[in-house]
């Protein structure tokens, strides 16, 4: 089965928020934003890594885009949710990195250490060597299957199952119709589910429908 759990770091961990941070910022009171950095680095740094960037450089980008948010606050204005604003301001900031490097980004992709190899998701420090080897293994197939995917169906996938956007803020961020973001997942769950939950041979026992 196709398991579509949060993973640590997405955008929108922990980030449950009473106040708008970047619109008590413009109007004069910082506490509410200073009081989400420490999370926003935590959530904006599991984005670039599991981008494809390095430990260094997710910190580093991470950074920027805080830096952005406090540079645009005083013309911020909240016509959308402040994850899907922050998404924005990441999404972009990682594009322009890569542009920046000569390459185009990668859409959906999984963490790597910094010579570019995947690394493992995190896994339960109490658990048995069977259990760490069923996990890795589900893991790398997960990975492999994620490839197979086009880029447009990585990027809803991303978004709504990894980042925990709804599919309005998808679509805006997207700027593509909602109708189209319930689509591009639903190709990405029966594409994934596809690889991933083949149907069984034909036996005796069997017959065809």
């Amino acid at each position: 089965m196709v398991r579509c759990e949060p993973r640590t770091g997405s955008l929108t961990t922990d980030w449950n928020l009473d106040q708008d941070p970047l619109q008590a910022l413009r109007e004069g009171d910082s506490a509410p934003f200073e009081g989400f950095v420490p999370r926003g680095l935590v959530g904006l740094t599991g984005f670039f890594r599991r981008k494809g960037a390095g430990h260094q450089e997710a910190e580093d980008l991470a950074q920027e885009v805080l830096m952005r948010l406090v540079q645009h606050a005083k013309t911020y204005e909240p016509r959308e949710r402040f994850a899907a604003y922050v998404f924005r301001v990441a999404r972009n900031s990682w594009i322009d990195s890569r542009r920046r490097q000569g390459s185009r980004p990668k859409l959906g992709s999984m963490a790597t250490d910094d010579d570019g190899v995947l690394l493992p998701d995190p896994v339960d420090p109490t658990a048995g060597p069977t259990k760490l080897a069923e996990d890795a293994d589900e893991a790398e197939r997960v990975r492999a299957a994620l490839g197979n995917l086009s880029p447009a169906h990585r990027e809803v996938f991303e978004l709504g199952v990894v980042q925990e956007l709804p599919y309005s803020d998808i679509g805006v961020l997207l700027d593509i119709p909602v109708g189209t973001v319930k689509s591009r997942m639903f190709h990405a769950l029966r594409a994934l589910r596809s690889i991933l939950e083949p149907e069984p041979p034909l036996t005796a026992d069997r017959p065809l429908r």
